[in-house]
């Protein structure tokens, strides 16, 4: 087997029987499905026992989310080298989510892409919607960016606008990060690198992910030839405060694990970028505060406890390790592809092209 194809599934049982059986049917001899559970309270595991005894499950003994979750199931299916490492009994992994449609062939161009570009370390495919199938889904889109302050944004969706597909991004493109929904990644560079960030422990750590391997050296790339369709939203709601918390507490990381050293590539100096890195998390942190001042004069209370929450967790996980400050010192090894140069919200609202 190359490739490891691994639902995290979290009391999901319906997507389960909805979209095992096609995603079976269309997987090639050398891929492998693997349903890894993080201790759901539904009947997600008898209805793996009952309806799909020949898929291998690996029950977690908690809900270790989406980061904790991968790098528990990932971990297991290696064995250890001389020195202790994993050694991956595979040579792609896929994390793909409970709730995407696949259809014949989706897997094959994405492994193809991989193979014939060995510096590639992640790639995927577009993500189109499942209930609006024109058009592209939310979470992922045609490839993802980070704007000036680093607020994520995709090809085919900036904001809430989401664009359909009429063929404009059906060249393969590097991208700054793809979506965790449906993501192939080479086992060797995820163990290497460390996998996902678990104290993320859902929503950017793809991004993180993607970001690190291409301060590596490394590409991300979306292959258009690959089409899977997104329900999205099924383990939060997009009007979650917890969900809410999760994006400004991990872009606040994000950004300070990150950006120092792609400036310092583009500057060609690791003090240069560090000062212009801290200079952007601030004025970030600003808008973030604008958006927790917006949500207290219409009346979502809950929504500024997360900002705050978020702001004071994200001060805590980074005053807890040196890492923030050891980033400074460094230099990527390549151009961050993605990284764009320009502040994206009011660009999206006047209406401009991004």
């Amino acid at each position: 087997m190359r490739t490891a194809v691994v639902i995290l599934n979290w009391n999901t049982r319906d997507f389960l029987k909805k979209f095992l059986p096609g995603l079976l049917s269309s997987l090639p001899k050398d891929a492998e499905l693997i349903v890894a559970d993080s201790a759901s309270s539904d009947d997600s595991m008898q209805v793996m026992a009952e309806e799909f005894p020949q898929v291998k499950t690996i029950p977690l003994d908690k809900n270790y989310g989406f980061t904790g979750g991968y790098n528990r199931a990932f971990e297991s299916l290696c064995d250890k080298s001389a020195d202790g490492s994993p050694a991956p009994r595979y040579e792609y992994y896929l994390l793909i989510n409970s709730d995407i449609e696949v259809g014949p062939g989706w897997l094959e161009p994405l492994v193809q892409w991989m193979d014939s570009h060995p510096e590639c370390a992640a790639c995927a495919p577009k993500l189109h919607a499942y209930q609006k199938r024109d058009y592209f889904e939310y979470a992922g889109a045609a490839g993802g960016l980070v704007d000036k302050f680093g607020y994520p944004f995709c090809r085919g969706r900036v904001m809430k606008k989401v664009e359909k597909d009429e063929g404009q991004y059906d060249e393969p493109a590097k991208v700054l990060w793809a979506s965790g929904a449906c993501l192939m990644v080479r086992a060797s560079l995820w163990h290497k690198f460390g996998g996902l960030d678990d104290r993320f422990f859902a929503h950017m750590e793809e991004i993180d992910l993607c970001w690190r391997l291409q301060r590596e050296g490394y590409d991300i790339w979306v292959v258009p030839q690959s089409t899977v369709y997104h329900v999205g939203g099924g383990t939060l709601p997009n009007d979650s405060p917890f969900k809410l918390y999760l994006n400004y507490r991990n872009n606040i990381l994000l950004l300070a694990k990150n950006l120092a050293p792609s400036l310092a590539f583009e500057y060609a100096s690791a003090k240069k970028g560090r000062r212009v890195a801290r200079r952007r998390i601030f004025l970030r942190k600003l808008l973030d505060g604008c958006s927790a001042a917006v949500y207290l004069l219409t009346g979502k209370f809950s929504y500024v406890k997360s900002v705050y929450k978020g702001h004071k967790d994200a001060k805590k996980l980074l005053s807890a390790t040196t890492e923030a400050e050891n980033a400074y010192s460094e230099i990527s090894k390549k151009r961050i592809d993605g990284l764009y140069d320009k502040f994206m919200i009011p660009r999206a609202l006047s209406g401009k092209n991004i």
